[in-house]
């Protein structure tokens, strides 16, 4: 009956891995309506504490999302799509500054050959595209409009993303009580100190680290726009991207910096120290503010977890195995660790070896 059982789960499993795979071009807005839902439950309840009813609780915290992502969209996007047009038109002095400045310095000091980079076809490929658009947005909207069916499809989405995350985190606590009230009674504690341990886990990284990101990608942005850099807030913002794996923002980010630094700035030295200092603070805050006041000593993903999992569920689901990516390399880090502690206690690990053999 036990190894009816395992094999009825394991084709259950099977089973969502196929649907995931059939349906995963329409599961996009549920799974990021899911992630706001799960990110701002704990908000939620709070309020409830409060005093408020849970739709009332919903509903203020729904208009907060709503007015931070107008003042993005007012003040953020736009200087983004300026500074997106500036490094679309400077692209080509770019290339041309690599190959006639910093790449023959380069090949003087480390006593490189002569020609055996290729910028020309680069160069050509890129003036070829700029003479027929110098407009970013244009060029975009040109690929979505150029379906009237794909552009109906993404404003959809686009609308189902609010309306399904506040009926689910509206429900979010009915539909907890009755996921566990279907767990087989025999193995709900199991499951349930499971789901806390996965829960943690996931918890750590999304509710942590990404208020991590999201604020060295602030100091990030700022301090390069104090510095004078002409591309700094698209900079600091890749970089604060970049930190989902520790120490990827700050190597990206300054290895970017420096080079629009030195693209701009030419041999200025005092514009590069202050890039180097941006990038400074902010690891400095990163280690001893940030991370141990939003994420603090939770037990997190592993950096190379991260990078695996979201390349893996990139590449098999599309944007939908992107989101799905987390959750499921959090619930195999947990097994993973229960594995381990059982093999431990194992007669396999402890197994005598007879001398005789």
């Amino acid at each position: 009956m036990i190894d009816v059982r395992r094999w009825m789960w394991l084709g259950a499993l099977l089973a969502l891995a196929v649907l995931v795979y059939l349906l995963h071009g329409i599961l996009s807005p549920f799974l990021v309506g899911i992630l706001l839902a799960y990110l701002a439950d704990p908000l939620v309840d709070r309020l409830e504490r409060a005093g408020l009813s849970r739709t009332a609780g919903v509903m203020v915290v729904f208009t907060l999302f709503s007015l931070i992502f107008l003042a993005m969209l007012l003040v953020l996007i736009p200087m983004l799509a300026r500074q997106l047009v500036r490094l679309y038109e400077l692209a080509p002095q770019m290339l041309d500054w690599l190959q006639h400045v910093a790449l023959p310095w380069a090949q003087a000091r480390l006593g490189l050959a002569d020609g055996f980079w290729k910028f020309d076809k680069v160069k050509a490929a890129i003036g070829a595209h700029m003479g027929q658009t110098t407009d970013i947005v244009g060029v975009v909207l040109s690929q979505v409009t150029a379906s009237g069916l794909a552009l109906v499809a993404w404003l959809a989405n686009l609308v189902l993303i609010p309306v399904v995350g506040f009926y689910l985190l509206r429900d979010w606590d009915v539909m907890m009580a009755k996921l566990r009230s279907l767990l087989p009674r025999q193995r709900e504690a199991q499951v349930v100190a499971l789901a806390g341990e996965c829960h943690e886990v996931l918890g750590a990284f999304v509710r942590g680290q990404l208020l991590v990101m999201l604020a060295l990608g602030v100091i990030y942005a700022a301090g390069l726009m104090l510095v004078g850099l002409e591309l700094g807030l698209l900079i600091g913002l890749l970089a604060g991207l970049a930190a989902i794996v520790p120490y990827m923002g700050f190597i990206i980010g300054i290895g970017a910096a420096m080079v629009a630094g030195l693209f701009q700035f030419g041999g200025d030295l005092y514009p590069l120290l202050g890039i180097a200092a941006v990038f400074m603070v902010g690891q400095m805050l990163e280690g001893m503010v940030l991370t141990p006041l939003l994420v603090g000593d939770r037990i997190g993903l592993h950096p190379v977890a991260v990078i695996f999992a979201i390349l893996a569920g990139g590449e098999l689901f599309g944007f939908t195995g992107v989101l799905l990516a987390l959750p499921a390399a959090a619930v195999i880090m947990v097994l993973l660790r229960h594995m381990h502690d059982f093999y431990k206690r194992s007669d396999i690990y402890g197994e005598e070896i007879d001398p005789e053999l």
